[in-house]
């Protein structure tokens, strides 16, 4: 069973010495610092011209990554605070003894609702297939022999939440630890604590996917330990989730849901009257129908069935998770929060449409397309340059990629798994905007 005082741990990688809730300023706790932490980030900076779904530039009104992230954050600190208040009423003594407050539960989850997405490559999560499909059918697949089942495992199935902990925990000469942010809240990150392997059928939502790469094993063992989490068997790298972490994930669930669908009606691409139709189960104990009717505009109307919307879905999570709360702790709760919740049916329903009208829709589907390309034609540069360099056959033209590469991606290394997983890195934390630009520099026609 996991224990509450130690999943608040707020301990940062490299500390020497132990940081107690009672001992924190209230003007600037640790969670709040690592909320600012992010916020500061050039990783985060960067999702302000990341594609959430809707290419950019398409009209002022669409999601970027950055957005989205903001939103998620807002939903996850309100769901934090719902369910540390019952937390707290349960176990009096994390306040009493340990100093904890409703706030601080706000804080972890709106933290790591912030840097939910900050390891997406551009061009949405196409750019993840794209990274996957360059070494397991593409080009990439000349190195396979030279790595181990994991590494290259992490290369073919390529994973924005394992990169996501790699900016938040990885040193570099001079930067230790990476932006240093407690270990709750990196608990509350990783939605997926394993590795990339073993990859099996299961309906455990906490195996859908893995959550770091082989480069950071040390770093995630570092977390799961101080955190108490459970394992799931001794012979793979598999945990059972943070509590929090499906706090993050509703957030997130609950925002694409609905605001993905919001977008696509005010792009016209959903019927207005589709809203109220698939919305109205969700708000109906909520909705004044006077004040709807008094709103004159198409995008307010909507505003007001959004807010609502979240509202619900907001306190039902609430109550599933304290339903809950005991299985979660004990590493018993396979499900995802939204899964067990009273508007799952009309959460599907809601999807289904964003999905047949937004996500497949040809301009979400030609941006899909010319991320592919320009994913590939980088990784194929970099890499090439790189390993070429290693080799010393590098071409003039190698030498002149190389000095479009950042002095930070470049790692003159004899491990093969880290000169290729540092241009991944380099090529995910591209936006779309300079992956566009860095794709016409090197496109030979």
């Amino acid at each position: 069973m996991m224990k509450w005082e130690k999943l608040l741990s707020l301990k940062k990688q490299g500390d020497t010495f132990e940081r107690h809730r009672l001992d924190e300023r209230e003007t600037r706790i640790g969670f709040e610092v690592d909320y600012d932490r992010i916020v500061f980030s050039s990783a985060f900076r960067s999702l302000q011209d990341k594609t959430q779904v809707i290419p950019l530039s398409k009209t002022d009104f669409v999601h970027t990554r950055l957005t989205h992230s903001l939103e998620v954050s807002v939903v996850g600190r309100s769901l934090g605070r719902n369910v540390g208040e019952k937390l707290l009423s349960k176990y009096s003594y994390l306040a009493q003894e340990y100093g904890y407050t409703v706030n601080d539960f706000g804080a972890i989850v709106a933290a790591a609702a912030l840097a939910h997405d900050i390891g997406n490559p551009p061009f949405g999560h196409s750019g993840e297939k794209a990274i996957g499909d360059f070494f397991s059918t593409g080009k990439g697949q000349q190195y396979k022999k030279f790595l181990t089942a994991l590494e290259w495992q992490d290369f073919v199935d390529f994973e924005g939440n394992a990169n996501g902990f790699t900016v938040l925990t990885r040193s570099r000469p001079g930067v230790s630890g990476g932006l240093r942010i407690s270990y709750a809240t990196l608990g509350a990150f990783m939605k997926y604590p394993k590795e990339s392997l073993p990859k099996r059928p299961s309906t455990d939502i906490s195996d859908k996917k893995y959550g770091f790469f082989q480069g950071d094993k040390q770093a995630f063992l570092d977390v799961v330990e101080e955190l108490g989490m459970i394992r799931k068997d001794k012979n793979t790298i598999r945990y059972h989730r943070h509590p929090l972490a499906y706090l993050v994930e509703a957030a997130d669930d609950i925002c694409y849901t609905i605001i993905d669908f919001e977008d696509g009606i005010n792009l016209g691409w959903i019927a207005e009257e589709r809203a109220l139709e698939f919305l109205i189960k969700i708000v109906e104990k909520n909705i004044n129908r006077d004040t709807y009717s008094q709103l004159t505009s198409k995008e307010d109307r909507i505003s007001y069935l959004r807010a609502l919307a979240i509202g619900s879905l907001i306190q039902d999570v609430t109550r599933v998770f304290i339903e809950n709360e005991e299985r979660i702790l004990a590493g018993d709760f396979p499900y995802s929060l939204t899964d067990k919740c009273s508007f799952i049916a009309q959460m599907k329903d809601i999807i289904g449409v964003s999905v047949e009208n937004v996500y497949h829709s040809k301009e979400v589907v030609e941006k899909e397309i010319i991320g592919y390309k320009v994913i590939h034609s980088l990784l194929d540069s970099f890499t090439t340059a790189v390993n070429n360099k290693h080799n010393q056959c590098e071409t003039h033209y190698d030498e002149l990629v190389l000095k479009l590469l950042p002095e930070k991606y470049y790692l003159e290394t004899d491990n093969l798994y880290d000169r290729l997983m540092s241009i991944c890195y380099f090529v995910s934390m591209l936006t779309d905007g300079k992956a566009l630009e860095l794709y016409h520099s090197l496109k030979v026609e």
